[in-house]
């Protein structure tokens, strides 16, 4: 009859808490070394991601005719995508844009422009000295002659002084206004302000940006309505053609914003004697969009650069600016109606370096002095018409009327806006990728996680190394645990009483490093010579293939193992015992002399 031999291990309550600890810490290390398994290949990726199609093509499963359809069916809907995208791409980088006009609601008072006039005869020729006729000879073209008509030869003037010149002999507007009249109140000279340009002397109506006059009511009558006499009998006689001579009667005249200085001699249009002229306007605020939709210039958060001079930027502030720079460094001297505090060029630079030097100046894109429009401009529109001034003696010959007012009391709003812009290339490649791929942000952020996923655990050695060590350790186990099965056997048959005969290779089957035991807990042919060779094998076999039973516990501390519940028990890796030392302290009596104290079980008792 057989005897079956039942192992109680017996422990401390108290103590079956840091060992249940211990088996979870051996298990979570056991799970970390299996977690550290090599990235998602390709086929689990695909399988898993969001990229309409991919799983279908490249996920697990058998290669066949539906696999590479639906490949095709993914590259041909990719190239779409990629092709419609760089045309999206080519379309922005145009940097397309629009104008918008918003006719605004009219407004009960509207700021009426400042409106500037000049004689374009520049010297009345009365008020021309001897010394003045001497030094303007190259400008007037007049001979240098006294008032006798004797040439001045040997004479010697004091140095020129254009401001003075100017300031003397233009055409003054006292003498020149004969009426005055603003949204039905009389004005005088004391509304206009004296300003230079290459007209000479100039006046400019409402030129104050601070103390700027309203127009309350549209229509004829209700702006500024003046009436000049051009003084024709004090315009130079025409001895030769100069820059500074015109064989034009009348006045020029440049409607324009406080904020602007006039250069009116390209800007402004000219009144006839002879004529009542009047001048319909209408306000239009201009936005423009700097680089890379427009050419505006404008600094940083869309602020105008101010120009040294000016209160703010304007293209005729620029331009002036530049003929300054250009003739300032040429002749060394500016002209009159420039800004700066420079010395002013006498009448004879004028002529031989000044003119000549503006001249050159080419204007457009690719001049010297080419100045890009603001962003944000104010201009009038203008609508001109004139009837003549009945004949009456010489009225026809000096006198002009001229009426400004403004049509409405409405501006006109004329703003360039982007086509467009990053939104809707976003927006739009946003369609494109869902339509032809069903992508989105979020599917590129998992396949460039996928990548890095890849790229940082993608070397496949290192996880089978550690599968590979994890195996070796298992089977020195499982030899250790052999050779425990052949000491049971030992015990149960020296309970039989058959010793005999037990052969030496069961007793070979030790663990490394079991020779330093010298016979303890493993066999040794001088332990067995009477043991029956045949049946410990056969019985060392049976309960070798003996399936695994789970681990019983009952109450109070005592577990009940069979022979073949000590299988696959200790998992690995192990938690720093050396190999053989579990084996050498299952045994009663067998404690291992070196190492720690407290193995796997602390009392083993049959």
């Amino acid at each position: 009859m057989p005897i079956e031999i039942v192992c109680k291990i017996k422990f401390a309550e108290e103590d079956a808490k840091p060992k249940e600890k211990e088996a979870g810490d051996e298990q979570s290390l056991l799970g970390a070394a299996r977690g550290a398994a090599a990235p998602r290949d390709l086929a689990t990726f695909a399988s898993t991601s969001t990229l309409h199609g991919l799983g279908r093509a490249c996920g697990p499963g058998p290669h066949g005719l539906r696999r590479t359809l639906w490949a095709l069916a993914l590259l041909t809907s990719l190239a779409a995508f990629l092709y419609q995208a760089a045309g999206l791409a080519r379309g922005y980088l145009t940097w397309p844009h629009l104008v918008v006009m918003d006719p605004a609601a009219p407004a009960p008072v509207a700021g009426f422009p400042a409106v500037t006039l000049c004689n374009i005869n520049r010297f009345r020729h009365s008020a021309l000295s001897d010394a003045d006729i001497f030094h303007l000879a190259n400008l007037t073209g007049l001979p240098p002659k006294d008032r006798d008509g004797h040439r001045a030869a040997g004479l010697r003037y004091p140095e020129p002084d254009m401001v003075d010149i100017l300031n003397r002999t233009g055409h003054q507007l006292a003498d020149m206004l004969k009426s005055c009249n603003f949204s039905g109140h009389h004005c005088s000279a004391s509304n206009f302000s004296v300003v230079y340009t290459r007209y000479g002397k100039c006046y400019t109506f409402n030129a104050d940006p601070k103390s700027s006059l309203p127009s309350r009511v549209g229509g004829m009558g209700s702006g500024l309505e003046i009436m000049l006499d051009i003084q024709q009998e004090e315009y130079l006689p025409i001895w030769r053609e100069t820059n500074e001579t015109s064989f034009e009667a009348g006045i020029r005249v440049q409607i324009h914003s406080q904020e602007e200085p006039p250069y009116i001699h390209q800007l402004g249009f000219g009144v006839s004697p002879g004529f009542q002229t009047f001048v319909s306007c209408q306000e239009q605020r201009l936005t423009y969009l700097p680089q890379p939709w427009g050419n505006c210039r404008a600094e940083s958060g869309l602020r105008e650069p101010e120009l040294q001079g000016y209160s703010a930027y304007s293209v005729s502030a620029c331009r002036l600016r530049c003929e300054k720079e250009a003739v300032l460094q040429r002749c060394h001297c500016r002209m009159v109606h420039m800004p700066g505090n420079e010395t002013i060029c006498p009448p004879n630079i004028y002529i031989e370096c000044a003119d000549h030097t503006l001249d050159s100046l080419g204007g457009g894109s690719e001049g010297p002095c080419f100045c890009p429009t603001p962003c944000n401009l104010t201009r009038y529109g203008k609508e001109i018409s004139m009837v003549r001034i009945p004949n009456r003696g010489s009225a026809r010959e000096n006198f002009l009327v001229l009426d400004v007012f403004f049509e409405a009391l409405t501006s006109e709003a004329m703003e360039q806006r982007a086509a467009y812009g990053l939104s809707a290339l976003l927006g739009d490649l946003g369609g494109q990728m869902g339509l032809f791929i069903g992508a989105s942000i979020l599917t590129l952020l998992e396949i460039l996680d996928y990548i890095y996923e890849a790229r940082e655990g993608g070397l496949a050695g290192a996880p089978q190394t550690a599968s590979v060590g994890c195996e070796k350790e298992l089977w020195e186990k499982q030899r250790v645990r052999a050779g425990f099965l052949v000491e049971l056997f030992w015990l149960e048959s020296q309970a039989l009483g058959s010793l005999s005969g037990y052969p030496d290779r069961l007793a070979t089957r030790r663990p490394k490093g079991a020779e330093e035991s010298e016979g303890k807990g493993f066999l040794s042919p001088l332990l067995f010579p009477t043991l029956n060779p045949k049946v410990s094998w056969d019985r060392l076999k049976k309960v070798w293939r003996r399936p695994k039973t789970p681990l019983r516990t009952s109450t109070g501390g005592i577990s009940t193992l069979g022979l073949q519940e000590l299988k696959e028990q200790s998992p690995c890796p192990s938690r720093g015992r050396a190999e053989g030392g579990g084996a050498s302290s299952l045994l009663p009596n067998h404690h291992q002399p070196h190492g720690p104290p407290g193995g796997l079980f602390e009392d083993f008792a049959c």
